[in-house]
């Protein structure tokens, strides 16, 4: 079993998710042929969208307080 992850898309009053032409080739699919797919929603993932944000460092991002 091939896996990918894609973004549902709306048509009429459906939703519609594209198979990768790598994944068709690789499972040999053809137009018409019966497929089994199993949905689960993805988590985002946060990590990496913000370009040049330093990783995360309890230490220095720890609010101070005046009495420390």
């Amino acid at each position: 079993m091939t896996e990918t992850i894609q973004l549902a898309k709306k048509v009429g009053g459906s939703m519609m998710v594209r198979i990768p032409k790598k994944i068709v080739e690789i499972e040999n699919i053809k137009e018409g042929e019966a497929v089994q797919v199993d949905i689960k929603k993805v988590k985002k993932y946060f990590f990496g969208i913000t370009p040049g944000l330093s990783p995360f460092n309890k230490s220095e991002d720890r609010m101070r307080s005046k009495y420390e």
